[in-house]
């Protein structure tokens, strides 16, 4: 089934299942006002959620109505926790790379990962807001599963029947700000501003063959203004699995129902693929030809994250942001 959040009743929005083909949805308020408490009790939601989406799929609903995507909020406009890796050791080799630094031995055996930004997502089609170009921005395309409850100390293995949903997550970065950050040894902070979700998530049973081992076998498709900028495999090069990184973070500690977790910035070693944040493509030019041609994000610039099945559909709907400055009201 494919899940998603109207722009109205709250905070957490307005809980909706939508049709396969991304045309047509029905409010579920009758099963769960939110995405948050479907989640919180997803033993009972998700069977009806499910049924609902059959009746919506099957053309009995009489209440079903046009999917406006501008009416979207993100799926979980805000959650308890979002906790984001750097799975694709590609990426993270070239960055050290291109700065003269050793990947850590660690790095092939224990996930990279930091605590992100979950009070408040932009939904996909809301502008990437920043007050100066200076700040270097850029996007990061990433996937992203949905938890419930989790135990602490979980293995992989266990983490695999935790993982409800799966989406895409545009992961905004301020890269003139992290060096200045990172190296105070404290971590991101102002360099990393909100997010932007997926129109929809979805179950994994949505995505057939292309859900396997815990890794999304689909190609990440960017553009830039129009522009093709890349489509990395998702499935291709990533170092730790959902699985993987579900039980790194809870090896010390539960998670609560409605955890996000990140992918990282999709990378593969077969650079022709494109990349899938402009960090990444100007590291590529700077190892190549000593210096990046790429520049960051400007006002203006429009910004397109999709991944489409073997048939070319959008499985969870594209985020389409347009980078303004922000102007204190």
């Amino acid at each position: 089934m494919k899940l998603a959040s109207l722009k109205e009743g709250g905070r957490d929005g307005t809980l909706i299942v939508v049709n396969r083909e991304l045309t047509r949805a029905v409010r579920a308020s009758s099963i769960a006002a939110t995405l948050q408490l479907a989640l919180e009790d997803w033993g009972n939601a998700a069977p009806r959620l499910n049924a609902l989406f059959e009746e919506l799929q099957a053309g009995k609903r009489a209440d079903a109505f046009a999917l406006d995507f501008e009416a979207l909020a993100s799926p979980l406009p805000r959650a308890y926790e979002f906790v984001d890796g750097s799975a694709y050791l590609p990426h993270v080799e070239r960055v050290r790379r291109a700065r003269g630094a050793e990947v850590p031995e660690s790095f092939y055996t224990d996930p990279l990962m930091y605590q992100a930004t979950s009070a408040g997502f932009l939904a996909p089609r809301d502008p990437i807001l920043a007050a100066s170009e200076d700040w270097g921005i850029d996007m990061e395309a990433e996937v992203v599963v949905v938890t419930d409850d989790v135990s602490m100390g979980v293995t992989p293995a266990q983490a695999e029947a935790h993982i409800q949903l799966i989406g895409l997550v545009n992961d905004v970065s301020l890269r003139g700000l992290i060096p200045g950050e990172l190296a105070k040894g404290f971590g991101f902070l102002q360099s990393k501003p909100r997010s932007a979700l997926s129109p929809v998530f979805v179950t994994a049973d949505e995505l057939g063959d292309a859900w396997s081992g815990c890794k999304l076998h689909l190609p990440m498709r960017t553009w830039i203004n129009g522009r093709w900028f890349g489509e990395a495999e998702a499935g291709v090069d990533m170092q730790f699995s959902f699985a993987d990184l579900i039980a790194h973070v809870a090896k010390s500690r539960p998670l609560t129902a409605g955890t996000l977790v990140g992918s990282g910035t999709i990378a593969n070693e077969d650079t022709s693929k494109g990349a899938s944040c402009l960090a990444e493509q100007r590291t590529v030019e700077t190892l190549r030809d000593g210096k990046p041609a790429t520049p960051f994000l400007k006002f203006g610039d429009r910004v397109k994250i999709d991944i489409t099945d073997q048939a070319g559909r959008s499985v969870f709907g594209a985020i389409e942001q347009v980078v303004k400055q922000y102007v204190p009201a």
